[in-house]
């Protein structure tokens, strides 16, 4: 027998929405370590372990474990219906950048470690052009709570900040 649709996020689904938010942004503020190494390993064909390597592997092997967990949770759990007052467009618009969320967040830590423990140059291009479009899209999911916070007034923001257990 199917589950009922939840009204809200569970509190797992909402502590894990915020720490890949967290390690999402750490990633991309302290990506320089990393980039630096990569170029010198394009080089000189030694790939070398340092600090700022080691934190940004961690950080996306972190990212790709908590993305399949959140996968696995919105599988089991369901998520809550698009709120009322956002228009069909919009909610279609949101389902598939959802899905292409989950998508960056799994090749993401693919491709770089394709790149670094693979040493595939085109998986570190690959991995480039998709750190782009993750971007991108996180600019878009910031600007859609802003709008439905600001234009629609569904109070969109409070389903990730209080759980409906």
């Amino acid at each position: 027998m199917p589950q009922p649709q939840p009204q809200g996020y569970s509190r797992q689904q909402i502590i894990l929405h915020w720490v890949v938010a967290l390690l999402v942004v750490l990633q991309f503020v302290l990506h320089e370590g990393i980039a630096d190494a990569y170029d010198v390993a394009k080089d000189t064909g030694v790939y070398a372990m340092s600090a700022p390597v080691i934190g940004h592997i961690i950080g996306g092997a972190l990212i790709l474990l908590l993305a399949c967990w959140r996968l696995i949770l919105r599988n089991d759990r369901g998520t809550p219906p698009a709120p009322e007052g956002e228009p069909e467009v919009f909610r279609k618009a949101g389902h598939a950048a959802h899905l292409a969320l989950y998508g960056l967040l799994i090749a993401l830590p693919v491709t770089g470690a394709l790149a670094w423990g693979g040493q595939m140059e085109a998986a570190g291009e690959a991995h480039e052009v998709l750190k782009t479009l993750l971007m991108l899209l996180v600019l878009a999911h910031i600007g859609a709570v802003v709008l439905h916070q600001l234009v629609w007034k569904t109070g969109i923001l409070k389903r990730m900040m209080r759980a409906q257990d």
